[in-house]
This record gives C-alpha cells, structure tokens and sequence, in this order.
C-alpha cells in the first residue's frame, strides 16, 4: 500500500527546493565578500592608453633585482626591501596605500620610516580582515611598486 501525496508533502518538497537555493545564494554571497571586490580598473578605455607606459615601469622595477615584501600585524605594517645580492635597502622612500575591499573603511596612506636596515614601518590602527596594500619604494630614479593583499588578525 502506497502513501497519498498529500499538501504536506508538496510543502516539504516546495521549502526544501526553497532552502537549497538560499543556501547556495548565501555560500555565493560569502565567497564572494571574502574575494576580489571585482573592479580592476576605473576606465578600462583610459587604462589601456597608458597599458604600454605600465609594461616598461614593470620592465625597469624587474631589472633593478629588488625583493619587497609587506607584511602586517596588529599594530603595524612592515615592508622588507633587499637588493639582487639579498642586502638591505636602505635610504628608500617609503609610502604604503592601504584599502578595504570592499570600501567599508576609508583609504588610508601611511608614509613609512626605516626602523632598521631595509625595514620600514609604520603604525597602521587598521580593523581585523583583510586589507589591498600598494606600496611604492623610490630612491633616486629608481621605482618600486609593490600591491598586495594583507591580512589583520583579531586581537588576543
């Protein structure tokens, strides 16, 4: 003997469908958050006006050899640059540009100061989450662009 399908049967079956597309929408909407905030540049027109200009500074910030790297923690940001032969670069001028990604807090610049031979630093007061960092190391002629994704812990 075989059971009716009775209304109750249909409602399950309708919420069930119901639940599984909120929770898909949900999962998507949290990757999502999590991810790249999708907008890479401005004017796609006017970024391909100066697209050649962008391939030579990458050309020349290659050739110079320099390894750059930001890192963050609580309370500060921290940038490590070396030459080709692994020495520390010193004497750079050091500005770090930090921003949400999703724009939920202002756009911070923060002007960075040598704390030990090729460190540079600065107090960031950044809330936990993640952070886009473009750093910009000069010396002379020389130029350095570095973006980067940080990462701030929760405090304790």
């Amino acid at each position: 003997m075989t059971r009716a399908f009775t209304g109750r049967h249909a409602l399950a079956v309708i919420g069930g469908g119901f639940a599984i597309v909120i929770a898909v929408n949900i999962a998507l909407a949290v990757f999502a958050s999590r991810s790249h905030p999708g907008l890479v540049v401005e004017n796609s027109y006017v970024a391909s006006q100066k697209f050649n200009g962008w391939l030579e500074q990458g050309r020349a910030q290659k050739a110079l050899g320099w390894t750059v790297k930001a890192e963050a923690d609580q309370l500060k940001l921290s940038v490590t640059a070396t030459n080709a032969l692994g020495a520390p670069l010193t004497g750079l001028t050091a500005v770090a540009s930090l921003e949400h990604p999703l724009g939920a807090e202002p756009t911070r610049n923060l002007p960075l100061v040598e704390t030990a031979p090729g460190v540079y630093s600065a107090p960031h007061g950044l809330s936990a989450g993640q952070w886009l960092s473009e750093v910009r190391l000069t010396r002379g002629s020389d130029r350095y662009y570095l973006a980067t994704r940080l990462q701030i812990e929760r405090a304790g």
